[in-house]
């Protein structure tokens, strides 16, 4: 009888894991499913450009998938019962409709992320996001219909934030755009990236509003803490992100944010047959820190789940390289960037590249990141391996896990 491997959500992490896993085990051994409520991947890290009328290349999931092993299933995943091991999707008949139930042996949560409004009052009614396709391409249409003069603000000046106002402010010359921070711009960067980060901003015209928070959105402005009122004609909130409510309702141990839980190997704390990556988990980096939310972070946290899926099922050693990270890429629009150099745990080092070469590596980050996902029978040698026991194995000791 075949191990049933779900995995749900086909994201850069789930996809990543899903591939993966194709590639290290033997097909007739496993059964490999992959859910998705989109036909198509989405290059998350790219929705700012959607957002102001760029046109991405389509990545049809059938077609990445084709002759992998992988079995494709589009349908919304509406509720996962971890003690009867079940996964209940809707939209999965033939017509497009109808509610299923799918059993696994073995569940990689990969259901992500989305925006997070932080309970700032209008922020729902009011405000667009890009954590999303749909919220891009509203963005899109909102930004499009917007006569010269326009203001645009937008809230949160992370990766995102920063990211969103650059491509507006570049490719919309004609409007007003502001950045809202709640710090210092650009304060988790090196000196050498947060000065380039402020020159850029200067050059394409974007207004500044450092240690400020949003405390109410409107249709037509927003307003900060110290009661001072900005013109919105279009707020963008970019504010970090909310993962999906799923997890937290099932017996899984989660965070207060409702990530799961995982161990070093990514396997749920509490359910040894759950594996969670991306940003559905909570799983620790070096220095004991946790990963933070971001492509960064997932595709090493999917080879890591899935290397050690099929390490337990072949009787073969666990994986022992941990997630790290190296640098923090971030677009300044199209002729701009920086590469923020990192230490293993995220923390900003003096050096950064900057301007033109960073916008072109960048560029190359991002498709490679896409091709990564996109071929997934390509890359690393398929070492596809026989499993030896049809039902996981039972739960290591803390000490087994994190070898």
């Amino acid at each position: 009888m075949q191990h049933r491997i779900i995995v749900i959500g086909a994201g850069y992490a789930g996809a990543t894991a899903a591939g993966r896993l194709a590639k290290r085990l033997h097909g007739e051994d496993v059964a490999i499913t992959l859910v998705n409520a989109a036909p198509d991947f989405v290059e998350r890290v790219r929705m700012h450009q959607i957002a102001v009328g760029q046109d991405l290349r389509p990545r049809p999931l059938r077609e990445m998938f084709a002759g992998s092993g992988v079995e494709l299933r589009v349908a919304n995943v509406t509720g996962v019962d971890v003690a009867r091991r079940a996964v209940t999707v809707n939209g999965a008949g033939a017509a497009g409709a109808g509610t299923e139930e799918l059993p696994y042996d073995t569940l990689v949560y990969a259901l992500g992320s989305g925006w997070n409004t932080q309970g700032v009052p209008g922020t729902a009614e009011h405000a667009h996001e890009i954590a999303s396709r749909p919220g891009a391409l509203r963005l899109r249409e909102r930004l499009a219909a917007l006569d010269a003069g326009g203001t645009v603000v937008v809230v949160g000046a992370g990766l995102t934030g920063v990211e969103a106002a650059t491509e507006i402010a570049e490719t919309r010359t004609d409007l007003d755009v502001a950045l809202v921070a709640r710090g210092e711009l650009g304060d988790w960067l090196s000196p050498k990236g947060r000065a380039h980060l402020r020159k850029v901003c200067g050059k394409l015209g974007i207004a500044v509003h450092e240690h400020t928070a949003v405390t109410d959105v409107a249709a037509d402005r927003v307003t900060t803490a110290d009661g001072a009122s900005l013109p919105s004609a279009v707020t963008v909130w970019a504010t970090g992100f909310a993962v999906h409510p799923i997890a937290e309702a099932t017996a899984l141990e989660t965070t207060g944010t409702g990530q799961i839980v995982v161990d070093a190997t990514m396997r749920s704390a509490s359910h040894p047959d759950v594996y969670a990556v991306g940003d559905a988990a909570m799983a620790m980096g070096p220095g004991d820190k946790p990963l933070r939310m971001s492509c960064a972070s997932g595709v090493p946290m999917a080879w890591q789940a899935a290397d050690a899926i099929a390490a337990r099922l072949t009787g073969r050693k666990l994986p022992s390289t941990a997630p790290r990270y190296y640098n923090q890429c971030i677009s300044l629009g199209r002729k701009e960037g920086i590469i923020q150099y990192v230490t293993a745990d995220d923390r900003a080092v003096k050096a950064a590249l900057t301007g033109r070469p960073a916008a072109f590596y960048k560029e190359v980050v991002c498709k490679g990141a896409a091709w990564g996902v996109a071929n997934p029978t390509l890359g690393i040698p398929a070492r596809r391996h026989r499993v030896e026991q049809p039902q996981p194995a039972p739960a290591e000791t803390p000490a087994e896990a994190s070898a």
